[in-house]
């Protein structure tokens, strides 16, 4: 691990007690639990929710999320002064921290990719129905379509790096894609990009093509 990694893109506080709190989709989940495994301000960051939002929750019945519930249950959160569940992953080396092990595996070269044009590869990784994860290999220097999205995305970075016009993402940034969000994120030419995604909704291509084999490939 390089503990003098510079992060410049992060999670903002919503999401972190969210995710504290233990209400966000499994696919949200572990991508902030992702990011906090290789990112020592976000670690700290969150680290410092472990004192709310649990109790809350322990008030509240169990229901399907509705639109609202993030927000709703975020307000509460801010109020509350209890103990929360989710503790923050440990530190550790390599492309896939142990929290993306556990859906993974240990190496890279235990992925099962899948083709889905132009060198572009991604895996689809097991969790619940609310969210969507996978990983995403782009070639050194391709870009993606160019695409806006239907919901919810988070992006982090594992190996490599990419760009759009939002700025410069590597190893440990993580951008958060929504409907008000058009890109094409494209990697550096120095390597190829990997990432970790989750989504809520499948993507809003511009292109025809994207679309028609949009189904296909679950994006």
């Amino acid at each position: 691990m390089n503990t003098h990694m510079t992060i410049k893109h992060h999670l903002n506080e919503q999401f972190l007690m969210g995710y504290a709190a233990g209400i966000l989709p499994e696919a949200f989940s572990l991508v902030i639990a992702t990011q906090v495994s290789i990112s020592d301000e976000a670690r700290a960051r969150l680290e410092s929710y472990e004192a709310i939002g649990g109790g809350m929750l322990e008030d509240s019945d169990t229901e399907e999320m509705s639109p609202n519930a993030l927000d709703s249950v975020f307000k509460k959160i801010e109020k509350s002064k209890s103990t929360v569940k989710t503790k923050a992953p440990e530190m550790v080396e390599g492309i896939f921290p142990e929290p993306l092990k556990k859906y993974t595996g240990d190496e890279l070269n235990s992925i099962k990719w899948k083709n889905i044009g132009r060198g572009v590869k991604q895996s689809i990784l097991k969790t619940d129905k609310n969210a969507s994860a996978r990983l995403l290999y782009i070639p050194a220097g391709t870009a993606m379509p160019n695409h806006s999205h239907n919901g919810l995305e988070m992006t982090l970075v594992l190996e490599g790096s990419f760009y759009d016009k939002d700025g410069y993402f590597k190893r440990g940034d993580i951008e958060i894609g929504d409907q008000e969000l058009h890109h094409k994120p494209t990697a550096s030419d120095e390597g190829p990009c990997i990432c970790l995604i989750a989504s809520d909704a499948p993507l809003k291509f511009k292109s025809i093509l994207p679309r028609i084999l949009q189904p296909f490939f679950k994006i």
